[in-house]
């Protein structure tokens, strides 16, 4: 198979040194792409800015707003047969991007903020007979917005993990279906986890 996995964070910026962002390592992206090429698959894998480095033999492209990974990823889905969407997109980006650096002036600064694309329910929406993994980072009622996101980004499974997981080499996640039905769950090292779920998925939905 030919997949395409997205990892990391994104960036928004508020002028052309300062950015929204998030604290997401992509270990979890990356594990998974070295996982799904031991398996022999085919992966392309879009990433945004990380400090680790991406794993030999992938399809690499480097993005850095969400903007970008929206692109990307609409360019490459259609020659895939999946997508294993790990990335910690941001949901928000300044509604004006500064033109140059903003300086102080002893006042305080509002910052008015807008949605972003939701890049995932848009590939979800097109995915026709190919597959969609979305993962979900939830801290409050995780399972049910796992839920509200499976279904509004018309995935074929969601991984629910929490905010624990960011930044950190191990992971412990559930594996929902669209029933709504913890269908399997993982716990340990971000690596071990990405061979167990690169192997469900195989079975569940790859098939």
């Amino acid at each position: 198979m030919r997949i395409l996995i997205t990892a990391g964070p994104t960036r928004e910026y508020i002028d052309d040194v300062r950015f929204l962002s998030n604290a997401s390592s992509g270990q979890m992206g990356y594990a998974l792409t070295s996982a799904a090429m031991r398996h022999g698959h085919e992966v392309v894998l879009v990433t945004g800015p990380v400090d680790i480095p991406p794993p030999a033999g992938c399809e690499l492209h480097r993005v850095e707003t969400t903007d970008d990974l929206r692109q990307e990823c609409q360019k490459l889905f259609p020659q895939c047969d999946g997508v294993i969407a790990t990335a910690a997109v941001c949901d928000y980006r300044p509604e004006k991007r500064i033109t140059g650096k903003i300086t102080k002036t002893g006042h305080p600064v509002t910052l008015s903020l807008v949605e972003t694309s939701d890049v995932l329910a848009e590939l979800g929406a097109e995915k026709g007979s190919r597959w969609v993994v979305g993962f979900a980072l939830e801290s409050q009622d995780p399972r049910k917005n796992a839920m509200r996101k499976l279904r509004m980004k018309n995935c074929d499974l969601i991984v629910l993990n929490d905010t624990s997981a960011i930044s950190s080499t191990h992971n412990s996640v559930e594996v929902l279906s669209p029933q709504a039905e913890v269908i399997a769950s993982f716990s340990g090292p971000k690596t071990e986890i990405a061979d167990q779920l690169l192997t469900f998925i195989q079975t569940q939905v790859a098939t």
